[in-house]
């Protein structure tokens, strides 16, 4: 029974309000068929081992995965989770329940969030640094992030829980919308730059190329007949293919519990999205070069979405056993309507993707003058650097003559041999005056300088 309050907790936080990320990956192979899964009977086992949820594409997706594991500890907390119902949880009541968990799991849950702030931050920092910001307010930039309590970065509070569960929820209800937008966008380009190509070619190349497209477009469309997706044509189909069960022996409550992977009670999302796979093999190969794989990851999303809202009746997000099977006794179960494919639908329309390609010469514009900007800076830095260069050239030219004057000035003189040689301070200052004068105007004839009598005098000989 513990382990069934588990999974309970797993499936509504987890899928129902989105704090709990979607249940165990998806098992694509198919069921042995040495096993007969037509007699299954009773309650479903579940192994006792941790389950491996998948990644919510959320950019907080461990702290939320963290997060549960540890409230998933708490004996109160779990019972509370058994008579919560949905709009309990989403509206936060569930949240005031963390006042009375156990000292334990509120230290761990601390613990994480002063973790989580600190990863922020440091997520913050580097963005900052990479555009070479100082002086950054992080904790003004932490209000960015609506799935804590930035006022309040060293504990677990009930308004952390609660954010935390208010802001899983909105970014995955959003998550099939935007997926939408990014494959339109996707589309969008792939037919701007088919257009461009076009125009660079002469008219014959031109011609081939989109004979080329055309063919492909056939060749792509040429498939086996797709069945309504959730229709019991689709679900047989699986059923004989995949579960190796006998066709005859279809039973959709059967049915139900081998695709209900995790045990839970519930087909969830990405279970769902498993039953299509046949589906899109008739329509998809990776193989062929006709065939997009992000065109096949769009059209199992939307078989998804047709299935929610034909089946989904509370709009949970899951599919129950009643729900599965009050659905298989409507008409459009036995008598569904055909199924179009992606390539019988226009995704988007010559208005859109005339918009779409103004705002790709906006773009282009800006970055180009972000560019040009570039470059200025570039020959600006490298006039600066080339000046730089001739200053210290100059600068080293300058030390250099000032280091040969010190050297000529504080050397002694010396004679022919190398001998040193002193001159009283008197003789010093006369030759300097006699050459001052020298200078100034010429000596008469037969006049001599003092230096030139003192070197006369050396061979001067006296007699006595």
């Amino acid at each position: 029974m513990m382990m069934m309050f588990q999974m309970r907790w797993r499936t509504i936080l987890q899928q129902q309000c989105v704090l709990l990320v979607t249940c165990l990956l998806i098992n694509l192979e198919a069921v042995p068929i040495d096993i007969d899964k037509t007699k299954v009977q009773g309650e479903p086992h579940v192994d006792g081992g941790k389950i491996e949820t998948p990644d919510t594409g959320l950019y907080y997706d461990e702290y939320l995965k963290q997060v549960i594991d540890v409230l998933e500890t708490d004996k109160h907390f779990r019972e509370k989770l058994q008579t919560a119902d949905i709009e309990e949880i989403k509206s936060g009541k569930l949240s005031k329940e963390l006042d009375l968990v156990s000292h334990h799991v509120r230290t761990r849950l601390d613990e994480l969030k002063r973790q989580e702030v600190a990863r922020l931050r440091m997520l913050i920092k580097a963005k900052m640094d990479s555009f070479q910001d100082t002086g950054i307010d992080h904790q003004a930039l932490l209000k960015q992030f609506e799935h804590l309590n930035h006022q309040n970065p060293d504990t677990f509070e009930s308004k952390d829980l609660d954010m935390l569960i208010k802001a899983a929820t909105s970014d995955l209800e959003n998550y099939d919308k935007t997926r939408h937008d990014e494959f339109k966008k996707y589309e969008m380009m792939k037919e701007h730059e088919r257009r461009e190509y076009l125009k660079t070619l002469n008219e014959e190349k031109r011609r081939e190329e989109e004979s080329k497209y055309e063919e492909m477009k056939k060749k792509h469309g040429d498939h086996p007949k797709v069945n309504h997706p959730g229709s019991k044509d689709q679900l047989k189909e699986v059923w004989e293919e995949s579960d190796g069960l006998d066709p005859n022996d279809f039973n959709p409550k059967t049915f139900f519990k081998l695709h209900d992977v995790n045990n839970d009670g519930f087909l969830d999302e990405q279970e769902l999205e498993a039953l299509f796979t046949k589906e899109l093999e008739k329509v998809y190969d990776p193989k062929n070069e006709e065939d997009d794989m992000v065109e096949m990851e769009e059209e199992r999303l939307r078989m998804r979405e047709h299935v929610m809202n034909e089946i989904d009746v509370n709009k949970d997000r899951l599919v129950t056993l009643h729900e599965f099977l009050k659905a298989t006794e409507k008409k459009e179960f036995l008598e569904p309507d055909s199924w179009e494919t992606l390539d019988q639908q226009q995704v988007f329309t010559e208005t859109e993707l005339k918009e779409f390609e103004t705002h790709i010469l906006q773009q282009e514009d800006e970055l180009q003058k972000k560019a040009e900007d570039l470059q200025q800076q570039k020959e600006e830095l490298q006039r600066q650097h080339d000046q730089l260069q001739a200053q210290k050239q100059e600068l080293q030219q300058v030390v250099q003559q000032m280091e040969q004057r010190k050297l000529q000035q504080g050397s002694p003189l010396s004679g022919p041999a190398g001998e040193l040689k002193f001159q009283p301070p008197g003789e010093h200052q006369v030759g300097n005056a006699q050459n001052h004068l020298a200078g100034d105007q010429p000596l008469p004839p037969g006049h001599i300088t003092g230096q030139e009598a003192a070197a006369g005098s050396d061979h001067v000989q006296i007699h006595p």
